[in-house]
């Protein structure tokens, strides 16, 4: 079943172009210029994911993102934003964001972004099943899978190590991840400013391990 995706942005010109390159990409896309609007779609039918641009008239993507959120809980929501600051981010997730894109943004990074939420939309449905634990919340989000992995090798990551190995050229949202993951107790960070697995990192890396194993047979 193809996901269904509500853009949301008071640019027509903007609108419009994420809604072609989504249909053509397979995803069943509605429209909305406001938040109001928005408000009003997510009434009439439920959606995978949400792109909401954060700087809109009367109510704005950072007052819509609690409403749409409390109405649309299964919903991920991906703010748009021309602000990539740490803090913008931090206060999106705050009131319900799931990630983010910074604008101007290419295609694939568009597409990478919308299809690896829908991923994790998918794997935070796999948690009731697989009874896992609080610890687990910070697992949500594939680039905090991924950066978990790259620490279980031996030598401790810098940085920018980190954001190659990704491939991602945001660095403001790799720094962001790694935030989450050091509050979560997952990685530390050293004196040369390398990053690491904690021991209960190492032992989250495992149980990823012997899931994937386990849902690859």
């Amino acid at each position: 079943m193809e996901a269904r995706i509500l853009v949301v942005d008071d640019d027509p010109e903007l609108r419009e172009s994420l809604a072609e390159v989504l249909q053509e990409a397979g995803f069943a896309v509605t429209v909305a210029e406001t938040g109001e609007d928005a408000l009003c779609r997510i009434d009439e039918a439920p959606f995978d994911l949400i792109l909401l641009d954060l700087m809109m008239p009367l109510l704005g993507g950072m007052e819509a993102l609690p409403l749409l959120k409390k109405k649309g809980a299964k919903a991920r929501i991906i703010m748009i934003t021309a602000f990539s600051t740490v803090e913008v981010a931090v206060e999106a997730m705050r009131k319900g964001a799931d990630d983010y894109l910074s604008k101007p943004f290419k295609v694939s990074d568009l597409l990478m972004t919308v299809r690896r939420n829908i991923e994790e939309a998918r794997f935070r449905a796999c948690r009731p099943v697989l009874d896992m634990d609080d610890t687990f919340n910070s697992l949500s989000n594939t680039i905090r899978r991924e950066i978990l992995l790259l620490g279980a090798r031996e030598e401790p990551l810098k940085f920018m190590d980190i954001v190659r190995q990704l491939g991602v050229a945001d660095h403001t949202k790799v720094n962001f991840h790694l935030r989450i993951l050091k509050e979560a107790g997952l990685m530390r960070r050293d004196e040369h400013k390398r990053y690491s697995l904690t021991a209960e990192g190492q032992k989250i890396v495992e149980y990823l391990r012997m899931m994937a194993e386990h849902l690859s047979e």
